[in-house]
């Protein structure tokens, strides 16, 4: 359970999630730190993401009886408590020592979806038997499917809900900060998911990412709509697709038994000049027409964020780097004050807005 803040400890808590990041820098290691904060390149999609919802405005509705109000919802089956999932994110040992395990049990008692990244230091079962929502598994493809297979089956087997496969890291995308850092796992941290398969170390490696070396020797690059069709193959699970960023793509993706799709530019840290997500919900929305649900990442920082995205086409949005940050700077603490600041954020929101509950939110609210 997380302990309860004193009050002094109180009047000194972020009031919002952009507190939040120089606080976890000031206690992460800089490789840490800056393989969490970085993009690709020279970052430019990585502050696009942040400023395509400062570009959008409001025209909020008045006298909508907005006293009684609901943030609930569900998505594929899995119920959250206001939309906002947390995005995967790897490695979150490298930020506090329970990792995955922290942000699990506050997810849980958010009443949210935590997506579980494939490179988690924690071991999937003991994640999902850490929360006590749902929990769903991101997946990467092996070069070697028997492991890949293996994971799939790990998944069903510990109680995930859905797969989410990520689509848009055929390489990884050039980190300079990583490169710099030459980023590496440190003793006692490996890749948890992979140990058995002979994959979970990351070692450092000389003038380039250790990360890069890992997905360009054992991810599979030759991924086509055909490897979607095997995914769906071998498991029972709805499989969502991750890193869609067009219209023809979203519709590919539906074509091909996608469940889901999450419009995403892996928070800028593959393509750089990549369109913000924002920026192309719209399209993605159109070309899905409603026949798989959408959700969104990269970028979300504020209440109005989630309004926004909801009105132009997403379902819920995924959270992820704040959720590092509250991890990094106060523990499983700082995730669940993180959640809670943006839920409060989100339902004050939803009433200034004039709308009552998620279905109420639409386009006509944006200019």
């Amino acid at each position: 359970m997380t302990e309860q803040p004193t009050p002094q400890e109180l009047e000194d808590l972020p009031i919002n999630l952009f507190e939040y990041q120089p606080l976890a820098k000031a206690q992460l290691s800089r490789m840490a730190y800056d393989y969490y904060a970085s993009g690709a390149m020279d970052e430019l999609t990585l502050r696009d993401n942040r400023a395509a919802f400062e570009r959008r405005r409001l025209r909020f509705r008045v006298l909508a009886g907005v006293g009684e109000r609901s943030s609930r919802g569900e998505v594929l089956g899995s119920e959250f408590s206001f939309p906002v999932l947390i995005a995967p994110m790897a490695f979150q040992g490298l930020a506090d020592p329970a990792g995955e395990l922290a942000t699990a049990r506050a997810a849980g008692a958010a009443g949210t979806v935590m997506v579980l990244s494939t490179l988690s230091n924690v071991a999937l079962e003991e994640v999902v038997a850490a929360s006590s929502g749902a929990v769903w598994f991101q997946l990467y493809v092996y070069r070697d499917r028997e492991a890949t297979q293996a994971l799939v089956r790990r998944a069903e087997a510990a109680g995930c809900r859905a797969l989410v496969l990520t689509v848009d890291a055929p390489l990884l995308g050039r980190r300079e900060r990583d490169i710099r850092n030459r980023f590496h796992l440190p003793a006692g941290l490996e890749a948890k998911n992979l140990h058995a398969a002979g994959y979970g170390a990351l070692a450092p490696v000389a003038g380039e990412s250790g990360l890069a070396a890992y997905v360009g020797s054992l991810l599979d690059p030759n991924l086509t709509w055909d490897d979607l069709s095997w995914l769906r193959s071998i498991t029972s699970l709805p499989v969502v697709v991750k890193g869609i960023v067009r219209g023809d793509d979203a519709d590919l993706a539906v074509e091909a038994g996608a469940a889901g799709i999450v419009v995403s530019n892996h928070g800028g840290r593959q393509l750089d000049t990549a369109v913000a997500t924002l920026d192309c919900l719209e399209e993605v929305s159109a070309a899905v027409a409603g026949r798989v649900p959408i959700l969104l990442d990269g970028g979300v920082r504020r209440g109005t964020d989630v309004i926004k995205a909801i009105a132009l086409g997403a379902q819920a949005v995924l959270l992820g780097r704040p959720i590092l940050w509250g991890l990094g700077a106060r523990g499983e603490a700082g995730v669940a004050h993180v959640l809670d600041l943006l839920s409060a954020e989100f339902d004050q929101a939803l009433a200034l807005c004039g709308c009552r509950n998620l279905g109420e939110i639409k386009p006509d609210l944006l200019v």
